[in-house]
């Protein structure tokens, strides 16, 4: 029988590279497409491997598994005091219909090599650990995104959760029990002493500034708007410009207005107009109604909701003078997120013992952090992506730079779960 190793903080202790890296792999062969990619949704049969492979791995290294209500899995190395709370860490394993090899994956497979790490040597920890994989963050097939992690904080029910639907009509409770994971622990926080969640950045920051970690702070707000202009339908041909009530005329300068707040609040503005549909859609016939989402990102609120207010104000002022009809409706906000000082230090106490380098950094995403922060101390370590390209089959990640986030997380948990 090994002996207990003690844990000093310049222990010279590294996760197993190859092996991280042949696990990704070897996950992406589940659901993975001719492009190289992965297409592995929430609650299908792809799904259910992904998880069975995820269970069977922790098992081989002695981790109790506990799954809860809405199919979210933890797996639990026992600490030295196990009435002590968890420390945590984790992500999804669903993809986007055409995702990557990485985005979620790479945070589930980092915790479970810190765990495989620490049984390798031998290490206690005072505190449990677990490994957390969060159902459906991806909201691909079932919407909304990240369901597991708003479940397990208070922010959806589970019984109105298990009534979501797919576009078949397909329900999220009876999907659950369809592939084995829905649970019988209710899900909702217990003792946990704090979460850390390894992602690749999905955007470029990181490579452009040549830096191998992202010490995230927090996570940007976001307001996310359906604007609907009713306009006059009649013929192209025929009717003379200004006899007209067409809402894209309308619609442009609005556009703008989002465009030119996210430039005038930079370098963290973001406007993004990610859908526009006409009816009745005809080619030669201005249109009746227009509808346009539009996406407003800042990590300030103040900035946040100044831009929403005068994007508002755009709105009302331009159709109000071309006679156009409206409705303005906030489908989803995303509140600004700052992330735990204590969780924040851990981590750049790891990168600066290991000798990385780094940069603080906000994200630009929404992930299962968001809601976990509302009950846990919590923070998050990026590490670069090819191009910040993600959410694309094309998605990429540096072997190197998936390692230097483990070691990362390892020692961040070492920190927090002494």
């Amino acid at each position: 029988m090994k002996q207990a190793v003690n844990v000093s903080p310049n222990l010279n202790l590294r996760i197993n590279s190859e092996r991280l890296w042949q696990s990704i792999m070897q996950m992406a062969k589940i659901g993975g497409t001719t492009k190289g990619g992965c297409n592995r949704q929430a609650l299908t049969n792809l799904d259910k491997q992904s998880r069975d492979l995820f269970v069977d791995w922790c098992r081989e290294i002695g981790c109790e598994i506990l799954i809860d209500e809405i199919g979210n899995i933890f797996a639990r190395r026992s600490g030295k005091n196990n009435n002590l709370p968890a420390v945590i860490t984790g992500s999804h394993l669903d993809t986007q219909p055409t995702g990557g090899k990485f985005d979620g994956v790479y945070g589930v497979l980092a915790g479970l090599e810190v765990l495989r790490t620490l049984h390798e040597y031998n290490i206690e920890t005072e505190h449990p650990i677990e490994v957390v994989v969060w159902t459906n963050e991806e909201g691909s097939r079932f919407i909304p995104s990240c369901l597991g992690s708003g479940v397990w904080s208070g922010n959806f029910t589970v019984q109105e959760s298990y009534k979501i639907t797919d576009n078949e009509g397909l329900s999220v409770g009876d999907e659950l029990e369809c592939i084995g994971y829905k649970g019988t622990m209710i899900a909702k926080p217990r003792p946990i002493k704090a979460a850390f969640e390894a992602h690749i950045e999905q955007g470029p920051i990181l490579e452009k500034e040549d830096k191998q970690i992202g010490v995230v702070t927090g996570i940007q707000g976001l307001r996310l708007f359906e604007l609907t202009l009713h306009g006059k339908p009649c013929h192209a041909g025929p009717t003379p410009m200004e006899d007209r009530i067409d809402p894209i005329q309308a619609m442009l300068p609005i556009l703008q207005c989002a465009y030119d707040l996210a430039l005038k609040n930079g370098p963290w503005g973001r406007a993004t107009i990610g859908q526009i549909s006409t009816l009745p859609g005809s080619s030669n016939t201005v249109p009746e109604t227009v509808k346009v989402l539009i996406d407003l990102r800042h990590p300030q609120t103040d900035v946040i909701e100044t831009m929403a207010s005068e994007v508002t104000n755009k709105v009302s002022d331009i159709c109000k003078e071309m006679a156009i009809d409206y409705d303005l409706e906030e489908k989803w906000r995303m509140e600004v997120t700052e992330f735990s000082c204590t969780c924040i230090n851990a981590v750049e106490s790891a990168v600066k013992q290991l000798g990385y380098s780094s940069m603080k950094i906000v994200s630009g995403a929404g992930h299962d952090s968001l809601y976990i922060a509302e009950k846990v101390p919590t923070s998050m370590i990026f590490v670069p992506c090819e191009e910040g390209i993600s959410h694309n089959e094309a998605e990429n990640a540096k072997n190197e730079d998936l390692a230097a986030g483990a070691n990362v997380l390892l020692h961040s948990i070492l920190k927090i779960a002494k």
